[in-house]
């Protein structure tokens, strides 16, 4: 790039909106469907104006059954189409966990290599929206935690852009979880459509002193703990796991190495969480290099309130960032 020039910004919704354009345009095997993404144009408008530009054959609307059309979406997977699955919000992931864990997952080992389902499931998480408690779970850890998917989740601009692309060429079940809050959130989309993988976690600000680790939603609020953290005298690197299945561990005992502390961030709540697992191979890789106990910030153990001051306190927050962060150094 030219110096002086800078990289096109657009919303974290149109960069998604942008590479469902680009899979539907660059393979006819690609179709997407799922709850009102076709006339409404998506819950949260991302797939909107792609059925006047594809039509109902390529963009589907269809009826209120996730295990339904999770289960339609794996079936013309195994026939050789590239499905893209839409799940209105995490909460209703749930409706069709039979077919995620039971078919999409275990396939291609039961049938001894025989039948891969390059199936792509995306869903809404998250909290900070005020929608309640059964609209605002943070479940990617549970996802994580099943053998045959990977999981992923772009906290970027950029990567929303370009992580879809990869996905659909995966020959297994991918699940790509957008946090809700970031959808209006503007960036940059400075990078080329190969270059996004979906084995490596990302330094998004390096420093010395210790390590944020975060994914999805907060990362917003890690970058801002680092802001004050900077003002404090201390350096913080961030790091974005992108992909929490497979976990990319040479990123993260390389950062550990680097600081030698570490705070862990994770919008799902605390017991046999995704930050439980991070910090147990933190413990167990890099132990020596640890100079002060691993900590980790998540939400309260509690069903996310509806109130905002409510929902707010249960939440990660940027100063309980800071704080976690100030323990761990001194």
């Amino acid at each position: 790039m030219a110096t002086g020039t800078r990289a096109p910004e657009t919303t974290y919704r149109e960069a998604l909106r942008e590479a469902l354009r680009d899979a539907l345009r660059g393979d006819e095997r690609v179709f997407l469907m799922g709850e009102d993404v076709g006339r409404y144009g998506g819950c949260f408008g991302v797939s909107l104006g792609l059925l006047e530009e594809f039509g109902p054959e390529r963009v589907r609307d269809t009826p209120l059954s996730e295990s339904a059309f999770v289960g339609a979406g794996i079936g013309a997977a195994l026939n050789g189409m590239r499905p893209i699955v839409e799940i209105m919000t995490v909460n209703f992931s749930l409706l069709a966990l039979d077919q995620i864990l039971n078919n999409a997952a275990t396939l291609l080992h039961m049938s001894g290599g025989q039948l891969a389902v390059p199936l792509v499931i995306r869903m809404t998480t998250g909290a900070g929206r005020q929608l309640a408690a059964q609209h605002s779970h943070s479940l990617e850890g549970w996802y994580a935690h099943i053998p045959g998917l990977r999981v992923l989740a772009p906290a970027t601009v950029d990567d929303a852009r370009y992580l879809l692309a990869p996905a659909l060429a995966d020959p297994d079940p991918v699940l790509l979880f957008e946090h809700g809050s970031l959808y209006g959130v503007t960036g940059p989309v400075g990078r080329g459509p190969d270059s996004a993988g979906l084995d490596h976690a990302a330094v998004r600000r390096p420093g010395t002193d210790l390590s944020l680790i975060t994914y999805g939603g907060s990362l917003p609020k890690v970058l801002a703990a680092a802001d004050e953290l900077a003002a404090d005298g201390l350096s913080a690197e961030v790091i974005d796991l992108r992909t929490l299945r497979p976990l990319d561990d040479a990123t993260l005992t390389a950062s550990v190495a680097r600081t030698h502390r570490v705070v862990i961030v994770d919008e799902g709540w605390r017991t046999g969480s995704l930050a439980a697992e991070v910090s147990a191979r933190i413990t167990e890789q890099s132990f020596y290099e640890l100079d002060a106990p691993v900590e980790r910030v998540c939400s309260a153990e509690v069903p996310i309130p509806y109130a905002r001051q409510l929902e707010e306190a249960a939440l990660p927050q940027t100063a309980d960032i800071v704080a976690a962060a100030h323990r761990a150094v001194d």
